[in-house]
């Protein structure tokens, strides 16, 4: 793990509910609360500020939701001091045929958690950038043709639904899309590319990055920047703009380089940040306050 407390970064894309928690044979390693409070710590001595827990399903959104509120909660986990949290509700494309109403009561609910109807007017210290917001984005969604755990058609319905959904919100969109990339165009030319939209885990190379970015969308940078055979992907954050950038762990998924092999945690956020600096001939810390900056305002936060 690396960071230099000076600077101050933002994992837009982590998954840290009890869902996704490493487990041995026996279960998890150790208990929900004393996980939570080690990874929240050595985010915070990382640098790492602000968090976005991504729900991929029903479960995982309520999950997502309920740990936001936990950390605001008076006499929260100690650990979170220093450290803020906000969550998506969405449906990944493996679970597409749950279909997409399965959220509208955790989207519900995280509406009132967040104190006020999302996309409406919010009344005096509760609007939509307040930071004591709760639910900021819809996703991950969108489409997977390289596992198919849904059919093609499902994940295309259930895709164009949730796009639907951050529009009508005015929240932004979080898009997974693997080896379905002009579908994923299509689906978001036919209803309407919301203005904040995010490719998270971007694994494209120049060509797609370009289509994204003329779309207006922005691209998040994962570990996989730092793999001995993502050549596409850095030639990508090469051409990317700094203020169309984003950067993530995708937590506990892909971890960076020297880590593999260890599940990943939003600590390790400046690791994909110096690789993306290195990349663009940038400092660190001009990736840590560019990145942070667009995050703030891809989220409303």
């Amino acid at each position: 793990m690396t960071g230099d407390g000076a600077l101050e970064w933002f994992d837009s894309h982590c998954h840290i509910q009890d869902e996704f928690a490493p487990e041995s044979g026996d279960g998890p390693v150790v208990a929900h609360a004393d996980r939570l409070a080690a990874t929240l710590a050595r985010a915070a001595t990382s640098g790492v500020t602000r968090l976005v827990c991504v729900g991929t399903g029903a479960a995982t959104s309520a999950a997502a939701v309920e740990l936001v509120r936990s950390l605001r909660r008076p006499g929260g986990p100690a650990a979170a001091e220093g450290v803020d949290l906000w969550a998506t509700v969405g449906l990944h494309p493996h679970d597409a045929t749950d279909g997409v109403a399965s959220l509208d009561a955790v989207l519900a609910d995280a509406v009132s958690a967040s104190g006020a109807g999302v996309g409406d007017d919010a009344g005096p210290g509760r609007d939509r950038g307040d930071h004591r917001n709760v639910v900021v984005g819809i996703g991950e969604c969108g489409l997977d043709y390289y596992y198919e755990h849904s059919p093609r058609d499902a994940q295309r319905e259930a895709f164009a639904l949730q796009i639907e959904l951050a529009r009508r919100h005015d929240l932004a969109l979080v898009v997974h899309t693997r080896d379905a990339w002009d579908d994923t165009f299509d689906v978001l030319a036919a209803v309407g590319v919301p203005e904040r939209t995010i490719i998270h885990c971007f694994t494209g190379g120049p060509d797609e990055a370009r289509r994204c970015l003329d779309l207006g969308a922005l691209l998040s940078f994962s570990g996989v920047v730092t793999f001995k055979n993502a050549d596409d992907v850095r030639e990508a954050a090469r051409l990317c703009p700094i203020d169309r950038m984003l950067v993530e762990t995708d937590s506990p998924f892909l971890t960076p380089v020297p880590h593999r092999g260890s599940p990943n945690e939003p600590a390790r956020v400046p690791l994909v940040g110096a690789a993306i600096a290195q990349v663009k001939g940038l400092t660190t810390s001009e990736v840590a306050t560019m990145t942070t900056a667009n995050a703030r305002v891809a989220f409303g936060i």
